[in-house]
C-alpha cells in the first residue's frame, strides 16, 4: 500500500462498525491503540443513557483480533475492561495475539456507584504484540483520573488521565488507533501530544461529537 493510501488512515474518524473498518486496513500501521471498549454489563447512567453494544459480547474476539492485525510488533494497546467480565476480556486478548505485560488502576476522588463496596477506580491492561521493548520511563501504575462530567458521552474519559498513555507507549509523529472512539478522549490526547489518531465509533452522535472536538483543538493547536 502507498503512503497516500496509508495516509488515508491518519487524522480521521470513522463511523461505522470498527471490525469492518479494521479489516480494510493494512497490517501493522499502528503504533499504539488506547481503547475504552464497552464492558459487556449493559450500562445505563443516572440520565438513563446506554452504550452500544453493551449488552453483547459478539464483536469481542473479533475486535481484538483486527487491532492485533493493524499494531506493530512490538507495540502496545491498552484496552480498559470491566472487573466482573475480565475472564472474556482476557480471553478474548490472548487469542488474538496480546501479552498482557501491566496493570494499570486509575483513581477517582469519587464513587462512581455503591454496592458492596465504592467503586472509586477504573482499570486498563497493558497489552504488547511481540517483542515489545521496555520504555525508556515506565509510567506508574496508578494514576489519578480527574472526573471529566460526562457530558460528551455517559462514560467519557478525562483527556488527563490518557496522556501519560499515549506520552510512554506511542512514539514522536506515531499513529494511535481507538476502534471504540467515543467522545474522542484518548484522539484527543494524542492529537495534544502530537501524534497522528484514527478513530472509529459505532454511533453516529459520538461519531460526529469526537469530530468536532478533534477539529476544534486542532484549529486550536493551529493557531
Amino acid at each position: 500500500m502507498t503512503d497516500n493510501a496509508k495516509g488515508a488512515f491518519r487524522n480521521v474518524i470513522f463511523q461505522g462498525d470498527s471490525v469492518a473498518r479494521m479489516r480494510a486496513m493494512p497490517s501493522g500501521i499502528v503504533d499504539f491503540i488506547l481503547t475504552d471498549p464497552p464492558y459487556l454489563v449493559n450500562y445505563r447512567g443516572r440520565d438513563g443513557r446506554t452504550v452500544r453494544n453493551d449488552d453483547n459480547a459478539a464483536w469481542l474476539r473479533p475486535a481484538f483480533n483486527q487491532m492485533h492485525r493493524v499494531l506493530k510488533d512490538g507495540g502496545f494497546a491498552v484496552s480498559f475492561y470491566a472487573w466482573n467480565r475480565i475472564d472474556l476480556f482476557m480471553a478474548a486478548w490472548k487469542a488474538a495475539g496480546f501479552r498482557p505485560v501491566g496493570h494499570i488502576i486509575f483513581r477517582k476522588s469519587y464513587a462512581s456507584s455503591s454496592r458492596f463496596v465504592r467503586y472509586t477506580h477504573e482499570a486498563a491492561y497493558l497489552l504488547a504484540k511481540g517483542d515489545a521493548k521496555l520504555p525508556h520511563q515506565p509510567i506508574p501504575d496508578v494514576i489519578d483520573m480527574p472526573y471529566s462530567g460526562n457530558r460528551m458521552h455517559p462514560t467519557q474519559k478525562p483527556v488527563a488521565a490518557l496522556l501519560p498513555l499515549v506520552h510512554a507507549f506511542c512514539p514522536p509523529g506515531g499513529l494511535v488507533l481507538d476502534p471504540f472512539a467515543g467522545s474522542g478522549s484518548s484522539l484527543v490526547a494524542a492529537q495534544h501530544l502530537g501524534r497522528d489518531w484514527l478513530g472509529m465509533e459505532l454511533d453516529e452522535v459520538h461519531a460526529a461529537t469526537a469530530s468536532r472536538r478533534l477539529a476544534y483543538w486542532g484549529e486550536k493547536r493551529a493557531a
